[in-house]
């Protein structure tokens, strides 16, 4: 069945096809903090990383929180009243000289771990200052 707004699953792979739409990307990933770590969260993602911080709209605001812009990636810091980090789940984040960021990163105090078992690409893991994962990868030129 491929009919407008609907998907349909292959009988070879299992897997579901789009028929009338398509991805474009992400709008933004959301990592959780916990309750007045804002200005961690901007020592890490705006003077480390380099990104802009966005104004929150009001209603959003009175939650807490912080959001930010680079490259065309937006982070959500959201609060979450039990916080935990993530320590297994995170973003992947696409990055242009991969090694240049690493370097940032070691020089402000934040162990990169580099791992090369993702075919095709440079990657290496790192912790924001509450210690949630992030992976950084760079295609490899072929």
């Amino acid at each position: 069945m491929t009919t407008e707004n609907t998907a349909e699953t292959t009988e070879e792979t299992g897997a579901e096809t789009a028929s009338a739409y398509s991805f474009g990307g992400l709008h933004h990933v959301q990592l959780a903090i916990p309750a007045g770590a804002e200005d961690l969260c901007r020592q890490f993602w705006g003077e480390v990383m380099g990104m802009t911080e966005l104004e929150k709209p009001p209603v959003l605001a009175a939650r807490g929180g912080c959001w930010f812009r680079g490259g065309g990636l937006e982070v959500h810091l959201g609060v979450e009243q039990e916080f935990s980090p993530a320590r297994k789940a995170h973003p992947g984040i696409l990055v242009r000289s991969l090694r240049d960021l690493a370097k940032r990163l070691e020089e402000c105090g934040h162990e990169v771990t580099w791992d090369d078992n993702f075919p095709g690409h440079d990657r290496f893991y790192a912790f924001d200052k509450l210690g949630n994962r992030l992976e950084f990868l760079e295609p490899q030129a072929s």
